[in-house]
């Protein structure tokens, strides 16, 4: 579903509500309270609250039943690739679960989208990469780079030929963009990925799809050894 707009007043809501849900505030099980008590806490009209319940219970998070109210639904139901449930998981400080999750998501799509666009890239499509590439050697800033980073990702899908891989990226495209910021934070050099991105390149440039998967791969891998680290790092400072 596309991202709600949070300008409008019942967009607002939504963000509100949907951060507090994702955020753990309000727990599955949990029932909202009344519509005239919520809309009077929430300082907004009862047709804005409920136009704002019905995009919640698009996105899986809620459901309205007879007697007993509207109810916070079990995490398994919600929409989880969602733009605005991603984007709220992002904001509410994702979990180390939630990152090896995102890790698994890109096993299964980034190394075969990479051969993919080996066999298939256009000259083109080939020139937007080397141009992400060619970014991220020159990126001044953690910020920077991880903004080539989320380019570099995006013209590899886009080069597979495949619409429905491609449609994909603007889906998780805030998630992939807090999953870079925090690699490159993690990292001491936040670069430090850089050959790993020139060997993907490189064999896309040479047609070679195999090698394209093992480079991709190689990539992966080495971002979760560094997220681990971060995560030991967090467990010794815990203690």
């Amino acid at each position: 579903m596309k991202a709600t707009d949070p300008r409008s007043l019942h967009g607002q809501v939504v963000r509100e509500l949907g951060t507090r849900i994702v955020g753990g505030e309000l727990k599955p099980g949990d029932v909202l309270p009344r519509e005239d008590t919520l809309a009077e806490s929430m300082q907004v009209s009862r047709n804005a609250l409920r136009e704002a319940l019905k995009v919640l219970a698009a996105k899986g998070l809620i459901e309205a039943r007879p007697k007993t109210g509207t109810r916070i639904r079990p995490t398994e139901a919600w929409n989880q690739l969602d733009a605005d449930v991603l984007s709220w998981r992002c904001a509410t400080m994702p979990t180390d679960d939630f990152i090896e999750k995102l890790v698994e998501m890109r096993e299964v799509i980034e190394p075969a989208a990479a051969a993919a666009a080996a066999q298939r890239r256009s000259d083109g499509q080939l020139a937007e990469i080397d141009s992400a590439y060619r970014q991220m050697e020159l990126a001044p800033d953690a910020k920077a780079w991880a903004a080539a980073d989320l380019r570099f990702h995006n013209a590899v899908l886009r080069a597979t030929g495949n619409e429905l891989m491609a449609s994909l990226f603007s889906v998780i495209e805030s998630v992939l963009g807090m999953f870079f910021v925090l690699s490159a934070q993690t990292a001491g050099d936040f670069k430090y990925s850089l050959p790993h991105h020139r060997k993907v390149l490189d064999a896309i440039r040479r047609n070679q799809p195999e090698a394209a998967r093992r480079a991709m791969q190689a990539m992966i891998d080495d971002s979760r050894a560094n997220l681990a680290k971060r995560r030991r790092r967090n467990g010794r400072k815990a203690r």
